[in-house]
């Protein structure tokens, strides 16, 4: 299996955006979390790039790209989303009296873990975070850059996140995830509502879609995304295709049985942040009946759009480029194409969810080091 395109059978565009499902992710909370995050030192709205090549290449009006390569400097979306989250948790803590020797602790393919262990930084609290055995070492490294212990176990993303959760169990620790499972959902909605951030910035920089793809993972970007604008839009919300790495598309496979599905192997791809076979119960949830497609891509697509985006200055990493490589493969497909409604006139967003997270990585793909792609590190 390689490229693989699919229409949501679950999806009930006319539904409204209830109460059940702003429980989940909301407008209010959106707000309030863009309100912490614009207070950190450093703050600033990542650039809204157009990226007129592809737009000509594939024949749409507009493609953008919103280039999350330098965030906080930690090179990823994540930033907003675990750093958020530990804020919260040792806020709630400290005002409890009990944050004393806290240690918070978390699974990740690289990007979440730096954000985990930043917010832990910034908070002076501990972090212990857990990588499976192919996670690179620059990003093991830029982890505990930040302080953080890294704990290496065998397996893929799913069973660092199992080792997470027992370690936590055993220790008393806080787990701040960014996936959710039965009776562990609280953490993972604050981590998702950071990631709205980047929709409201999108809107107040002048994006106006009528069609995004964004990439799918355990599922938390896609529908914090696909809520923002849904609550906002109702029906008349830009059509949402989920891209996914084809050795890991739980979300693919999730839409395709109808309900969620874990996906088995060592879910090895290129897409590192995007190696995940667990969906997230609270995203799924938002996704199932509001996302309109999914897309599975191999990894010479992604290699491909990286290569693409170098030769236009941007320097963005494997996971990154997902959204934007499902989006030139369905845009080739006649059939996606037709199904998705993409022609002269659509204006198309991408989220380019991460830099050069691991330099050594991206030399070997594009063939030139990040510095050299973009000279001037701009945000």
């Amino acid at each position: 299996m390689a490229y693989a395109f699919l229409t949501n059978p679950s999806l009930d565009r006319n539904r409204a955006y209830g109460p059940e499902l702003q429980a989940i992710l909301s407008l209010a909370r959106a707000r309030d979390a863009h309100a912490v995050i614009k207070a950190w030192d450093g703050y600033r709205p990542t650039p809204l790039l157009s990226v007129p090549d592809v737009a000509r290449e594939v024949g749409v009006a507009e493609v953008l790209y919103k280039h999350e390569g330098h965030r906080f400097g930690l090179k990823s979306f994540k930033a907003l989303g675990g750093a958020y989250a530990v804020e919260r948790i040792v806020r709630m803590r400290r005002n409890a009296g009990v944050a004393a020797g806290m240690t918070v602790t978390c699974a990740t393919d690289g990007n979440h873990g730096r954000s985990v262990a930043w917010g832990a930084q910034r908070a002076g609290v501990d972090a212990v975070i857990y990588v499976h055995e192919t996670v690179s070492q620059g990003r093991v490294d830029a982890i505990a850059a930040f302080g953080a212990e890294v704990r290496r176990v065998p397996g893929n993303y799913d069973d660092a996140v199992r080792a997470s959760t027992r370690a936590a169990t055993d220790n008393g620790w806080s787990i701040v995830s960014d996936t959710s499972w039965p009776g562990y959902e609280h953490t993972p909605r604050d981590v998702m509502q950071g990631y709205a951030v980047m929709p409201m910035e999108c809107e107040a920089q002048g994006a106006t879609p009528t069609h995004v793809f964004v990439q799918g993972g355990v599922g938390g970007l896609a529908a914090a995304v696909l809520s923002y604008r849904w609550e906002r839009y109702g029906a008349a919300r830009p059509v949402m295709t989920v891209v996914e790495p084809v050795t890991a598309a739980c979300l693919f496979e999730s839409a395709k049985a109808r309900r969620l599905t874990t996906v088995g192997g060592d879910l090895e791809t290129i897409m590192a942040g995007l190696a995940c076979g667990e969906p997230s119960l609270l995203a799924w949830k938002v996704l199932q009946p509001g996302a309109d497609a999914f897309v599975t891509i191999p990894d010479v697509a992604a290699a491909e759009t990286m290569q693409l985006l170098a030769g236009a200055g941007i320097a963005s990493g494997e996971s990154g480029v997902a959204g934007l490589a499902g989006f030139r493969r369905a845009a080739s497909d006649p059939t996606a194409r037709a199904t998705l409604r993409l022609t002269a006139a659509s204006r198309v967003l991408c989220y380019g969810t991460e830099g050069a997270t691991d330099p050594d990585v991206y030399r070997a793909i594009v063939g030139r080091d990040a510095a050299d792609v973009e000279p001037m590190i701009t945000a």
